[in-house]
């Protein structure tokens, strides 16, 4: 089956694999420093703000590829590059086997991971990378046509009324092509409010994104799609990049990998929110297929990098896949991973579609996360023409739309508290099970929780005083917060000050700290404060 999650199949032959996939990884990274020092040499300021809000400080990770190390791969006999994952410090390369495992003798070679699984030494040792916990005052009116049911379900449609329709939110979109997108009517309005950002296709490693397959037209319709009285998505004012990771012609875990860069580009641009209706189980090469007993959460490649994508502040929003009435029902990568919001899907009557790939993951956690409209989901085609199609390629980009309105309604949530606040608001929160996992959510819940706790947090927070400031300031709060911390960042998002242990009205020096404006966070248990310091 096609990891694309929409419902069709198709026929593979295979005749034998003279070449290998893998991964080579690094030791480490040697200028890693400089870039930390100078981080808008490898982020922009979106993505700094995104961290800073929410208190993420950067990290190794963050920073790029040895160069170096890079030319010499490529430099060496019978090895061709494929794609790169800075995160995960590590490039993906095809060659022979011997040729391959040539590069052990490079000393700057850590290990290498051949796709194929039965290639690997057992004692070779992965990197282990900790889990963090294939979308105005008026009130604003539309006329959804056939799309009200997908909108209403989750009572999307009280949070567009209340000018909540992404505004100021960027999603990316990572899929198989998006052709038409930029002629067709469905897509005018995302032009003419100049909502498109740009794009990459990872496949042709060139920037032509408007061609390719249809697929990402169609999931991107379903955020941002606009004709009066037919159609409107759940995002509609939203900003996007488009991205193609998925090669068409093939199953390959090269894709996997593609799928990671794009992730990363995405960190750097910054990026809210990662939509993606791609998933990935079985390739031609059955060797390099997954098992049941790799849906663990942080095994696979694309797992890895999705689960990084979420400790950078971003929300991962994947479909849970279309296998649920195979022999092999349960959710692929990345929709299992630890941190990534998989969608399954339902029809019109919020009961369960047979199709949707089921939990829950090998490990026992709950999969999919959340629910919504993925059969007759109403879209745009190529051509313009406004049909329905089916699977979970439609629900999640409805599901990614919608958070994107919720986090407009409530931008201090960091991205862990959105997914808590929609999850909570599912209907079977309370009892989930294996093909509904939380349910479907209710997003004017999930947004009266959300005011109800900051009336509450109200009642008793943390008063910084004086700010502006010089070199002393206090933080007063009741003998009902323990546990207080305060971090401050620079608006580069680089920690600059921490005190794991404030007490209330207790005097705190900044006096090492240079005149500015300054992004703090503090937190006490459960609940977390922030905003700005001025030092003058």
């Amino acid at each position: 089956m096609k990891n694309l999650l929409l419902i069709f199949l198709f026929t593979i032959s295979f005749c034998g694999y003279s070449q290998e996939d893998a991964w080579v990884y690094f030791k480490d990274k040697p200028n890693a420093q400089s870039y930390l020092d100078n981080p808008l040499t490898m982020l922009t300021q979106r993505a700094l703000d995104r961290r800073t809000a929410q208190g993420i400080p950067l990290n190794v990770n963050d920073t790029p590829i040895e160069q170096s190390y890079i030319d010499q791969i490529t430099a060496a006999s019978g090895i061709e590059i494929k794609a790169k994952s800075k995160w995960l410090n590590c490039l993906h390369i095809r060659g022979s086997q011997t040729d391959i495992n040539a590069l052990l003798s490079l000393s700057f070679v850590n290990y290498v991971h051949f796709a194929d699984n039965n290639l690997n030494s057992k004692m070779a040792v992965q990197n282990q990378f900790a889990s963090v916990n294939k979308q105005l005052d008026v009130q604003t009116t539309f006329n959804y046509g056939n799309s009200n049911n997908q909108i209403e379900m989750l009572n999307g449609h009280l949070l567009h009324q209340a000018n909540y329709t992404g505004g100021g939110k960027i999603i990316a979109v990572l899929d198989s092509g998006f052709t038409g997108v930029s002629t067709i009517i469905p897509f005018n309005r995302m032009f003419n409010n100049g909502l498109y950002l740009g794009g990459y296709n990872y496949v042709a490693r060139n920037t032509d994104v408007f061609s390719t397959h249809n697929h990402g037209t169609m999931t991107l319709s379903c955020m941002v799609g606009y004709v009066d009285g037919q159609l409107v998505g759940t995002a509609p004012d939203a900003a996007y990049y488009l991205f193609i990771t998925e090669d068409v012609s093939g199953e390959n875990p090269v894709e996997e990998s593609n799928w990671v860069e794009a992730a990363e580009e995405a960190d750097r641009l910054g990026v809210d929110i990662i939509s993606t209706s791609l998933g990935y189980f079985d390739y031609d090469n059955p060797n390099y297929s997954h098992s049941y007993s790799d849906m663990t959460g942080n095994s696979a490649f694309a797992s890895q990098g999705a689960n990084i994508a979420f400790s950078k502040g971003m929300i991962v929003v994947a479909s849970a896949g279309n296998s649920g009435s195979s022999s092999e029902p349960h959710i692929g990568v990345p929709a299992e991973a630890t941190n990534v919001l998989a969608v399954g899907a339902v029809k019109f009557d919020r009961t369960y579609a047979a199709f949707s790939s089921i939990g829950p993951s090998f490990d026992g956690r709950i999969k999919p996360d959340v629910m919504a409209k993925g059969q007759s989901t109403t879209l745009s085609n190529t051509t313009g023409t406004i049909t329905t199609a089916s699977g979970t390629s439609f629900s999640c980009p409805v599901m990614a739309g919608m958070i994107a309105s919720f986090w407009q309604a409530v931008p201090s949530l960091t991205n862990q508290q959105v997914v808590d606040f929609v999850k909570q608001s599912s209907d079977r929160f309370s009892n989930p099970n294996a093909q509904y996992g939380y349910g479907i959510p209710d997003f004017q819940i999930a947004l009266d929780n959300v005011l109800l706790a900051n009336n509450q947090s109200q009642k008793s927070s943390f008063v910084i005083f004086p700010n502006p400031s010089q070199n002393q300031i206090a933080i007063r709060f009741s003998n009902s917060f323990s546990n207080v911390t305060l971090v401050v960042y620079n608006n580069l998002g680089q920690l600059v000050f921490k005190n794991n242990d404030v007490q209330s009205d207790d005097s705190i020096n900044l006096e090492a700290i240079n005149s500015g404006v300054y992004f703090y966070k503090i937190t006490s248990d459960n609940v977390i404060q922030t905003g700005k310091i001025i030092k003058e």
